[in-house]
């Protein structure tokens, strides 16, 4: 894997009426991986890492073709990079940039104040004080100019992961001749319709909130007290002139730095649950079929899952809960800092768009994608339920040969449409797939 620390013997993908095999320390030759960053409007520094292929002997259908790969909700770049999915895409020659969304995987907080000692100021929201609004307003816009830039093409391909996948629904909506096509994963177009546990945890986030405000209101208030307590006692000590003060000379305790509820720590939980699935590996296949699970574990392979859980998981702003809650209440998709509501839009989206689901997935199901599949005016508009998958393993499961096609379908699809469109006047488009 391209990720993990254990690394299978071959890696094999069928081409045309063959299967293409090749040693994984061979793979490693077929593309350069690197990475650049990208500055956002409002401050922040992102990273994308690329792996650019290399012209090879065999079929690569889609050469040189851009495609930018977005996250989900609290993930980092091992969303893709964990089973299959990049190598898949390397294969059909895609050259593949990974965003990773502020604060997540390496456009950490770390790097803003790394930056910040080179003279660059700090973002406004470093103290995870951002929402969803961010990512689309900012992140997003700047990625995909990024993309654009450094491999000349006047458009790209975008694929998202759950939230990552509804951020290209709403990007779309809105700015759609930025985008050849657009892959959505696992990504719900309207999450309160997900199912009725969503909405039940959607009305007990607030108070929940209000609940966790309180606890460290107290602990605060407590630190603050013991902090006055120690000085009115050193006061008082030297008050006396005892020799041998309590408190040594230059050991005084400084003030205690506030403990805030800013931010929901998504990959301590996610360790936890890998260091429980590690202890009782049966414990997952002995949860009767009707209750939720992120994974179905007959499609994944443990190993990958336990990297992902215990490495691909980020901190995420209570913000960006507090707005996905908001969503889930209300049925809304808005960007609410701009009142953009991305539900109304989607009849903007007229490229080729292909919505993936799992037929278990809690979060995109039939229900909560209809809206896009019925509102959007694409002439080619898949819409798929991937059988047995539920949400995580859409990206690294077992089943991810037969969802790399149906990009690679769409992604020609795409290309051999805008090459008829715009004959010879795009000679970027023109190369593509040559090897030129």
């Amino acid at each position: 894997m391209l990720q993990t620390s254990e690394v299978a013997s071959e890696t094999e993908i069928m081409r045309q009426d063959k299967i293409v095999t090749i040693p994984d320390e061979e793979f490693r030759k077929i593309y350069i991986k690197s990475t650049y960053e990208v500055e956002t409007e409002d401050g922040w520094t992102l990273v994308i890492t690329r792996y650019k292929p290399l012209k090879q002997d065999f079929e690569q259908p889609l050469f040189n073709i851009p495609l930018l790969l977005v996250h989900g909700f609290s993930q980092n770049r091992l969303t893709w990079t964990s089973g299959e999915f990049v190598k898949n895409m390397i294969f059909f020659g895609v050259d593949v940039h990974i965003l990773e969304l502020r604060g997540h995987g390496r456009s950490s907080v770390d790097l803003q104040y790394l930056k910040h000692h080179e003279g660059k100021p700090l973002p406004r929201d470093i103290d995870y004080n951002w929402s969803v609004d961010s990512y689309f307003m900012y992140d997003i816009p700047a990625a995909i100019k990024a993309v654009k830039r450094v491999t000349g093409f006047p458009k790209i391909f975008y694929c998202g992961h759950s939230m990552g996948g509804m951020l290209g629904y709403c990007y779309a909506s809105k700015y759609q001749d930025d985008l050849y096509g657009l892959i959505t994963i696992g990504s719900p177009a309207e999450i309160g319709k997900s199912s009725l546990l969503l909405k039940l945890g959607s009305y007990m986030f607030p108070f929940s909130a209000e609940i966790i405000d309180l606890l460290v209101s107290y602990v605060n208030l407590n630190r603050k007290l013991s902090h006055r307590i120690e000085k009115t006692r050193k006061k008082i000590v030297n008050m006396i002139k005892i020799t041998g003060n309590i408190i040594p000379e230059g050991k005084e305790k400084e003030k205690p730095e506030e403990i805030t509820f800013n931010n929901i720590p998504i990959d301590e939980i996610f360790k936890e649950l890998a260091s429980i699935v590690r202890k009782r590996k049966n414990l997952i296949n002995k949860l009767p079929d009707y209750f939720p699970k992120l994974w179905n574990p007959e499609k994944v392979n443990l190993d990958d899952l336990l990297y992902l859980l215990e490495h691909g998981a980020e901190k995420e702003p209570r913000k960006v809960v507090e707005e996905f809650s908001r969503w889930i209440r209300r049925n809304e998709f808005k960007i609410y800092t701009i009142n953009y509501d991305c539900v109304e839009n989607f009849k903007n989206i007229t490229i080729p768009i292909a919505i993936i689901f799992g037929d278990e997935d809690l979060f995109a199901n039939i229900r909560s994608t209809k809206r896009a599949y019925r509102s959007v005016r694409s002439d080619y508009l898949l819409w798929r339920p991937v059988r047995g998958n539920s949400h995580i393993e859409l990206t690294m499961g077992l089943d991810i040969n037969q969802i790399s096609f149906d990009i690679k379908n769409l992604m020609e699809y795409a290309i051999r449409n805008e090459k008829n469109r715009l004959r010879k006047d795009s000679p970027e488009i023109e190369r593509a797939g040559t090897g030129n």
